[in-house]
């Protein structure tokens, strides 16, 4: 989605990658350990200030924004330790998960899923529920084992399974409301080799096939092209070798110049003349061909994404899928709509984390996209409906406009973080618009 982080603009404003969000905030701190981020927020609490960490961006919602205390991770990188008999790894919370892959793989080790980007930092990427798509293997933060945090009061809390379970189970996914996390201690697992098969598929056969290819396959994925009947499927599965990786001729034509530059060139042109955007689509759908390739995880699971725009997604039942996208499709269809950006379907299992998308329940995503500039709000609030009609979960670093309201409805344990909001931050040190909006005052 990105190849620069986004920060500090002129005159001291931030700005996400998306362009969705600005602020200025009162100062910008980047402290180098733990204790220096602790003096940080005590201090802030002397001066009766709010405290927001900011990573690279790369949430379209302002969950980082602030008129406070901004706190900037570029300090808290690197690994502190890997833990070869617990098959554990320590990483401080500012060290973006491309590094913290190259660094896995450089020791023969990987974790087990991961979203489709790497630009984010762990702790960003974890506190807003980032995933990939798997049958059996969840989000980033569900793979965690334990994580570090300072609490308002400036104290280093620590929490696992067996230490603070409570915290545990909300910090994972704690949208920066329980704390600002100082480092995350992630499962880890030798490296092993992904076969990825690409190909295209007609979007009814997709539809009525796909409990067959979510269940016969690890990890499951397809991109539906508005305006048209065609999708681009990706399964990927563990494989015995050897590695095939994509060719470096190939990978720069395929995954740059289609991918990235033609696609670039379609949007702008769309954006510039809507009429094109649904013979653009029949084009862009078919202009990847078939392919298979194996190699190392994160090589599989991520892809260079460098064409900006704005993004909404939902979790539903996975079992509402086919359902819900039908009617998507529907409201595409009958609507006056150009949508130039695919809609993107992925799964993840139920897991225990408090606040995550798919907290207790078997989910499938559903994210819509717009090319950066281009008028969203129509498109976004028609999804969102069909969405929330089958009790959708927005992903809470993605453009929604629910508030605590129905999140309490569709998070049966809305209350318990709620409860524990209130227990470690009272004076909501750790507040702003955004959290007061979902999770209430």
């Amino acid at each position: 989605m990105s190849s620069t982080a986004s920060g500090s603009g002129r005159n001291g404003t931030w700005r996400n990658w998306g362009g969705s969000v600005t602020f200025r905030p009162a100062r910008e701190v980047t402290p180098a350990s733990a204790d220096e981020l602790a003096d940080v927020v005590r201090r802030a609490a002397e001066e009766g200030l709010p405290v927001k960490a900011a990573g690279t961006g790369h949430s379209f919602t302002s969950i980082a924004a602030t008129d406070g205390v901004l706190i900037r991770p570029d300090l808290l990188t690197g690994i502190r330790h890997i833990d070869r008999q617990a098959m554990t790894v320590t990483v401080e919370a500012g060290t973006p998960l491309k590094r913290l892959n190259v660094a896995l793989a450089r020791e023969g080790l990987s974790l087990a899923n991961m979203g489709d980007i790497m630009e984010q930092t762990v702790a960003g990427a974890t506190s807003t529920g980032t995933h990939g798509t798997g049958r059996d293997s969840g989000s980033l933060a569900a793979q965690i084992r334990a994580l570090e945090l300072v609490t308002a009061d400036g104290s280093l809390l620590t929490c696992s399974a067996q230490r603070n379970p409570e915290i545990f189970a909300a910090a994972r996914v704690g949208l920066g409301a329980l704390g600002v996390v100082t480092a995350v201690t992630f499962a880890i697992e030798p490296v092993f080799l992904l076969t990825a098969r690409e190909e295209p598929m007609p979007l009814d056969e997709v539809l009525s096939r796909f409990e067959e290819l979510w269940t016969e396959n690890e990890h499951f994925e397809f991109y539906w092209f508005p305006h048209t009947g065609n999708t681009s499927t990706k399964r990927n599965n563990r494989s015995a070798g050897p590695a095939r990786p994509v060719g470096r001729l190939r990978a720069l034509y395929e995954d740059e110049f289609l991918s990235n530059g033609v696609f670039r060139a379609a949007n702008e042109i769309g954006r510039a003349v809507p009429a094109t955007v649904p013979a653009i689509a029949r084009v862009s759908s078919r202009a990847l061909s078939a392919r298979t390739y194996t190699d190392i995880p994160y090589k599989v699971f991520t892809s260079p994404r460098r064409v900006r725009f704005v993004e909404m997604e939902y979790a539903v039942p996975r079992a509402a899928l086919v359902e819900t996208l039908r009617e998507l499709k529907a409201m595409v269809d009958r609507s006056r709509l150009r949508i130039s950006f695919p809609v993107e379907v992925r799964t993840a299992p139920a897991d225990d984390l408090t606040l995550s998308t798919a907290s207790g329940r078997d989910s499938a995503y559903l994210a819509v996209h717009m090319f950066r500039g281009t008028p969203y709000r129509s498109y976004f609030t028609a999804a969102e409906r069909i969405f929330t009609a089958h009790e959708g979960r927005p992903h809470w670093g993605k453009l929604h406009t629910r508030d605590a309201e129905y999140l309490s409805r569709v998070y049966p344990r809305f209350g318990e973080f709620t409860a524990l909001r209130d227990r470690l931050d009272p004076d909501r040190r750790f507040r702003n618009d955004y959290l007061r909006r979902v999770l209430g005052p």
